[in-house]
């Protein structure tokens, strides 16, 4: 291995693939995946330009696998916020998931920026396992979560799992696409009291007592 790469590793604990796909990560999540070079990730990497290649086919390569441990590695940072079924109030526990909602949308949808002009990419990805974590994710782990509660009789018989975890992730996309592509001074974050009333409206729907 020449000196250059050799430096590149941390102590001979990783691959150079590993390395790599550590760094195209660094950039993706300070700048997304749009724009990114052979050059800019083999900088970051310490490497040679022509390294990349004797690893993968081509940068895609690089990147849908880069795009993957992002998205597991924020996943598993959240494993430890997920209420059980039956635990706590289901108020709170509403509240727990659509902050996790949040939170791992807010990590996750910045490195995805501009992914959907990169046809290429795309493709890539479409020959890799399905995204561990993001949309799929969250939607059918939280039907699953309400199905639970729906046996132990806390959530209604009525209620769908599904139609709910789909309005979750739509308020996801909306306050955080919101937030990355809105003004620059956009607030950071939904406030406590919006978090509090999509929670209630969640939690008790829209429709008076009386309503049809």
């Amino acid at each position: 291995m020449a000196p250059r790469r050799a430096a590149a590793l941390r102590g001979g604990e990783q691959s150079l693939r590993e390395h790599l796909v550590d760094a195209a990560v660094r950039l993706m999540e300070r700048r997304g995946v749009a724009g990114l070079t052979v050059r800019d990730i083999a900088r970051e990497a310490g490497v040679a330009d022509g390294v990349l290649y004797n690893h993968f086919a081509d940068k895609e390569e690089l990147l849908a696998h880069a795009l993957h441990a992002h998205v597991r590695a924020v996943e598993v940072a959240f494993d430890d916020a997920v209420p059980q079924p039956g635990d706590g109030t289901l108020a709170g526990n509403l509240r727990a998931w659509l902050d996790r909602a949040l939170a791992l949308h807010a990590a996750i949808l910045p490195a995805l920026a501009g992914l959907t002009t990169q046809p290429k990419l795309l493709a890539r990805l479409a020959d890799l396992p399905a995204l561990p974590a993001g949309d799929p994710g969250v939607r059918a782990d939280f039907a699953d979560y309400l199905r639970a509660e729906q046996r132990l009789g806390r959530v209604a018989a009525t209620a769908s799992p599904e139609a709910a975890a789909t309005l979750l992730v739509g308020v996801c996309h909306d306050l955080v696409l919101g937030r990355l592509f809105g003004p620059v001074d956009a607030p950071r974050g939904p406030t406590p009291e919006l978090v509090a009333a999509l929670v209630d409206t969640l939690l008790r729907g829209v429709a008076a007592a009386d309503a049809d």
